[in-house]
């Protein structure tokens, strides 16, 4: 996500580390070339100008040029700035959104979805819906109002039955706003608390179609309306938010394909062109694959500086309390064996791999592009591991000095490598295994202390408890500054929860 403007900016902010200290004449160049990596990321124009000129009045002074680290600073200046513009609007078209799909402010809340043909806005539908259901605990009817494309009844009924949500039953020529009416209908009898519209689009914005939605806003009286937006649209998915905001009016965004977007063009003008913020980013395939679009967190992706709270979330949904448990107890007393190092590969399979883990870390998302990281050879690897280590009996996994000559040879041929990988595996073990012994005095005075006296206690408060301690790579749970900052990061998960 955002490769293309991280590594313009990125070039930018390195060459300038360098110096001892920026003078004026380094922040009209700088400014120069950021401008460039904007526009080459296709991020509309209004939106470079404001970013550069905002830069350039922030940066200009004494505060940055006697600084001890001027880019630092310059690199904080940018990244407030782009959390500016991205960030979702206060108020009724902003915070009052949230609320309303959150809180019951109008039960049942209706939830109009809009957007151009193509957009994703049945499957994104379903994702919205599965969301709401699972980390809102609402009951979500969903319902089709296209009428035009054939199948779109079907497939929303379909992707409902996948995620367990109701869906309205269809009946032959009824019209859109009929539907709609009706649904609101059968969620008052049924005791929803939200219903999904997934309405009709178009390839390209007509009259007929913004008529249509118009209509279906009448019926319903009060109601959120999301636009679903492809985020490689680039502007002109800006463009398309401005127009659906003027003609029908729209609360909110949901960007699609967020992950593909190498860019990063559209998530930062969408905010600034269009007037509406981006509440939900679809970041893959899976139905499970959307979340809170959070500016923080992206502004800090696209300058490099990783997402460690998204690292701490994903391995909080790997990773079960009591499986934490027992692996932190283990580590505290300085045991790991091989069907340690088996689960935490499972674990970073789940993740994701390599590549979208390393992206999230501070400092690390220029190892995740060198290809070292990629995600397709990071799982390949990942299983290969994985396959090796089960090719072993159980003793050899407890105790891998047994592994001669003759028994690595049969692990290699049970597992379908070569011998000199089984050794590299139980190399990488063994280098592992020092360390954690090394760790385990102090992760049992952590535990101590976070136990208030000896006991496991509140294991998910501490840092890096589900999943994150002990990770391949990651050992002690000591990236982005330490258990400290780690703590705070799960918090603030929990808090955002």
């Amino acid at each position: 996500m955002f490769e293309s403007l991280s590594e313009g900016l990125g070039k930018v902010f390195d060459r300038l580390g360098r110096r001892g200290h920026l003078t004026l004449k380094d922040i009209e160049e700088a400014s120069g070339e950021v401008r460039v990596a904007l526009l080459e990321a296709d991020v509309a124009l209004p939106v470079v100008t404001e970013v550069i000129d905002r830069l350039k009045d922030a940066s200009v002074g004494e505060a940055v040029t006697k600084s001890v680290t001027p880019v630092q600073e310059l690199v904080k200046r940018t990244h407030d700035i782009l959390v500016e513009i991205l960030k979702f609007p206060e108020g009724e078209s902003g915070g009052g959104v949230w609320e309303k799909l959150t809180k019951g402010v109008r039960i049942p809340e209706v939830v109009l979805m809009v957007g151009l043909q193509g957009s994703g806005k049945t499957t994104t539908t379903a994702k919205l819906g599965k969301y709401l259901k699972e980390k809102e605990k609402k009951r979500v009817l969903m319902a089709s109002l296209d009428v035009y494309r054939p199948g779109a009844k079907e497939q929303l009924r379909i992707l409902g039955d996948r995620v367990g949500l109701g869906v309205l039953e269809e009946k032959e020529g009824e019209s859109p706003q009929r539907t709609a009416k009706r649904s609101l209908e059968e969620a008052r009898l049924g005791g929803y608390e939200v219903v999904l519209l997934d309405t009709a689009g178009r390839l390209t914005i007509d009259e007929e179609l913004m008529r249509e939605v118009r209509e279906i806003r009448e019926v319903l009286g009060s109601c959120v309306s999301l636009l679903v937006s492809d985020a490689m649209a680039g502007q002109d998915a800006a463009r398309t938010a401005g127009s659906f905001r003027e003609a029908v009016g729209v609360d909110g965004i949901v960007l699609t394909r967020l992950d593909g977007d190498s860019r990063g063009g559209a998530a930062l003008s969408m905010s600034a062109v269009s007037g509406c913020g981006v509440l939900f980013a679809g970041v893959g395939e899976g139905l499970g694959d959307m979340e809170l679009f959070d500016a923080e967190r992206v502004a800090g992706r696209i300058l490099g500086m990783g997402d460690v709270v998204s690292l701490v979330e994903k391995a909080r949904d790997v990773v079960s309390e009591e499986e934490g448990e027992k692996a932190l107890a283990r580590m505290a007393k300085g045991q790991f064996d091989m069907d340690d190092l088996l689960g935490q590969l499972g674990q970073l399979e789940k993740m994701g791999g390599f590549a979208s883990m390393m992206s999230m870390i501070p400092g690390m998302g220029k190892l995740a592009k060198g290809g070292l990281m990629d995600d397709e050879e990071g799982g390949k690897m990942i299983r290969r591991q994985m396959a090796i280590i089960r090719a072993m009996t159980k003793k050899e996994r407890r105790d891998v000095r047994l592994l001669h000559a003759s028994r690595k040879k049969r692990i290699a041929a049970g597992s379908g490598v070569e011998v000199s990988e089984v050794n590299k595996l139980l190399k990488q073990y063994q280098g592992m295994s020092k360390m954690m012994k090394k760790m385990g005095p102090s992760l049992r005075k952590e535990m101590a202390e976070a136990g208030g006296g000896g006991g496991m206690g509140d294991v998910r408060g501490m840092a890096g408890m589900k999943g994150m301690r002990g990770l391949p790579g990651l050992p002690g749970g000591s990236i982005g500054g330490g258990s400290s900052e780690l703590s705070r990061l799960l918090s603030m998960g929990k808090r955002r929860g």
